[in-house]
């Protein structure tokens, strides 16, 4: 049995990205897991990779102490180490640069192989990878997708926080159904029925009356039965809300977020962009608007079928995004097919002041003017089904003066998709739930 190290007083002085030529002949202490041993003839070359890349330890039998020797024996892929030795400038290794070793400390052994290579090769499907998820993630491509999430996420607050607008944290437990229907995970809440948030919509818009700008990046969560590509039972949502504005301003809100965090990848995740071989294209602003009605007219054109005042199906945006690819919003839907708490168009009430955010048929954002009269509300949620004396929590605060306002919604795991053009929302989200999924 291998006997292992203490980590002790050892602390990681330079990460694998600080290794280069520049620092010939200093110290270092480095620390990671061990992706390669090659022994070649007396030499033996030891790669450790670490969160940011890898580091070559070279090992020079006849030179190096008989403790390191002896260690590197012992060592599998997989291992965890601490190595403490001096730079020595190379062409030959990774950055320029190799380890001599002065000392090695076996932190953790592996003792397993895993089940498929994360080095190269035939990958299992997604499922079989997502059962050892933090594993697969040492994998180049896992890494660089969730590098990119990382600033694009830090992309998001900052652009909002430099716009004013103040982040909020809301309940994920919550007493009744923020949008209505049957896809609501309930839970027991100490004695008392309770469920887990949909969506942050009414605290939002309640917030708007103190803050005014406020936004949320948060987890949601959706019962719903289907198990698609770019579904999900919990998502990272990133929730906007603003007084004294309509859903025309939002829109222009939202078409600014999206870019300036595109920019910002493009910017920032070179080395990510590359490793998954595409192109971060940045959208010129205005994105096209297309009225729901206008849509309807250019699928018709197409041969679909689909009516006024129906969803727009899963296969007539496909067909749409064939013809329209980049970025677009639709706008001006059917009241009746959007939540009771959309404004209607004071002088046609049958369409809503309500937008969505689609890239090519995938839909990452909806959003629009919200009502703010306490009596058109309560008419609203009577015509969707819905009791008003389950919301008097919400109604209840309209008697004090709700502010005009407006906001959006926008899917950060389907935005991802979107940036690194995977077709499985799965493939950007650590830990993906879904009908069939509540571990890891």
């Amino acid at each position: 049995m291998v006997k292992l190290d203490e980590l002790g007083d050892w602390r990681r002085t330079h990460t694998s990205l600080d290794i280069g030529p520049e620092l010939d002949g200093q110290e270092v202490t480095v620390m990671g897991w061990v992706s390669s041993i090659r022994r070649q003839g007396g030499i033996t070359f030891l790669i450790l990779q670490d969160k940011d890349g890898v580091a070559q330890v070279t090992i020079i039998k006849g030179k190096a102490p008989e403790k390191i020797l002896k260690r590197i024996d012992e060592l599998t892929t997989h291992t965890i180490v601490a190595v403490k030795g001096k730079l020595k400038s190379t062409e030959k290794a990774p950055q320029g640069a190799e380890i001599i070793p002065e000392d090695i400390r076996l932190l953790n052994t592996a003792t397993r192989n895993p089940p498929f290579s994360i080095f190269g090769g035939k990958l299992p499907n997604i499922d079989k990878r997502l059962d050892i998820r933090s594993l697969e993630l040492r994998r180049p491509k896992p890494r660089a997708i969730f590098k990119i999430r990382h600033v694009a996420a830090a992309a998001v607050r900052e652009f909002l926080s430099n716009n004013g607008y103040l982040e909020v944290q809301t309940p994920k437990i919550i007493a009744s159904a923020t949008e209505g229907g049957a896809s609501l995970f309930p839970v027991l809440y100490y004695d008392k029925e309770a469920f887990l948030a949909q969506s942050p919509q009414l605290y939002k818009e309640q917030l708007t009356m103190c803050f005014e700008k406020i936004f949320e990046v948060g987890p949601v969560f959706r019962a719903e039965p289907s198990r698609t590509l770019r579904h999900l039972a919990e998502i990272i949502s990133i929730d906007v809300e603003e007084a004294y504005v309509s859903y025309l301003d939002v829109m222009s809100t939202l078409e600014q977020l999206v870019h300036h965090t595109l920019k910002t990848v493009a910017d920032r995740c070179t080395d990510a962009v590359k490793e998954l071989g595409i192109e971060v294209k940045i959208p010129r602003l205005p994105f096209k608007r297309y009225t729901y009605s206008e849509v309807l007219d250019i699928l018709h054109d197409a041969g679909d079928k689909t009516a006024w005042g129906e969803d727009l199906s899963t296969a007539a945006m496909k067909k749409f995004g064939d013809i329209y690819p980049g970025f677009y919003f639709i706008t001006d839907w059917p009241t009746a097919s959007k939540p009771f708490y959309i404004k209607p168009k004071t002088d046609k009430p049958e369409i809503s002041e309500a937008f969505d955010l689609m890239a090519g048929s995938l839909e990452i954002s909806s959003g629009g003017t919200r009502v703010s009269s306490k009596r058109l509300l309560t008419k609203r949620l009577k015509e969707q089904g819905l009791k008003p004396r389950m919301f008097e929590y919400h109604l209840k605060l309209f008697d004090y003066g709700m502010p005009p306002h407006a906001g959006f919604g926008l899917g950060l795991d389907r935005f991802m998709m979107v940036i690194t053009q995977e077709e499985n929302i799965r493939e950007v989200t650590l830990f993906p739930r879904d009908r069939l999924r509540l571990t890891p």
